[in-house]
Formats: structure tokens, sequence, C-alpha cells
């Protein structure tokens, strides 16, 4: 199986280096963004299963970078990352599907979002899976 990517966003430079050391080993490739448009210049160039993106940015909110993700990556699976307490922004992002976890920043790395971060290229892996199964059939 392919190696997979994961673009993680976020504005708080603290933050995205505390991302970059955390997933220093992880088994899957690794973008860091901190931006929305920046998220959006390395999804042009680079293969992207996984985005993990911050809800509160200046210039485009977490919301806005999934709503063009989900338009122009359609096949990327996104999580949320957030600082407070669901409000209606989050709310709404929900409705914008293609949502797979929201996930608040007081988790811990090792514990919380490692875990999730696994369950959503697993859940992309499985995704792929069944989409090859119904356009491949003669490979079940």
């Amino acid at each position: 199986m392919e190696t997979r990517t994961v673009l993680f966003v976020d504005d708080d430079e603290l933050m995205l280096r505390s991302l970059q050391r955390g997933f220093l080993d992880e088994q899957f490739d690794r973008y860091f963004a901190g931006s929305g448009a920046e998220a959006l210049e390395i999804l042009r160039r680079e293969e992207v299963h996984v985005l993990v993106t911050d809800i509160y940015m200046p210039e485009m909110l977490g919301t806005e970078l999934i709503r063009i993700v989900n338009k122009e990556y359609p096949h990327v699976v996104s999580v949320i990352l957030s600082g407070s307490p669901p409000d209606d922004d989050l709310i709404k992002a929900k409705h914008l599907g293609n949502i797979f976890k929201f996930v608040s920043k007081t988790l811990t790395l090792e514990k919380d979002l490692k875990p999730i971060v696994q369950q959503a290229i697993d859940h992309f892996n499985a995704r792929t899976e069944r989409k090859e199964l119904v356009t491949n059939p003669e490979m079940s």
C-alpha cells in the first residue's frame, strides 16, 4: 500500500512546531502550513490524503479551507482542530460534509490526536478500497 500523506494547517507557529515534533516518527508523509492559502498551494503540488486544520485562522477560516478542499479534492479526509468549545462556526462546519472528526486542541498528542489521525488514514484507505471494489469487481 502506498504511503499516505497528512497536511497539518495552523496559524499558531508554536502549535505547528509542536505538531512537527510530535508526528516526526509516524509512518506517513507530513506537510505543514501556516495558513489556508499555504495549504492550498501544497494541495496543488502534492497528493494529500488527510487534512488536519485549525478552524480559527486569519485570512481564511478552516471551514472555508475545507469547503474548497471538498470541492477541488473530494478524496481528502478532513479533521478540524479547535481551541474553543463548539459554537455556530463548528455547527455550520458539520454541514460541509466530509469532515471525519472535530478535535479539541486540549487533547493530548499521544493519547488523542495521533490515534485520530491514524483513524482518518484508515478511513481514507477503507473508502479507497470500497471505491476500487465497486469500479473493479473482479478484484474481490
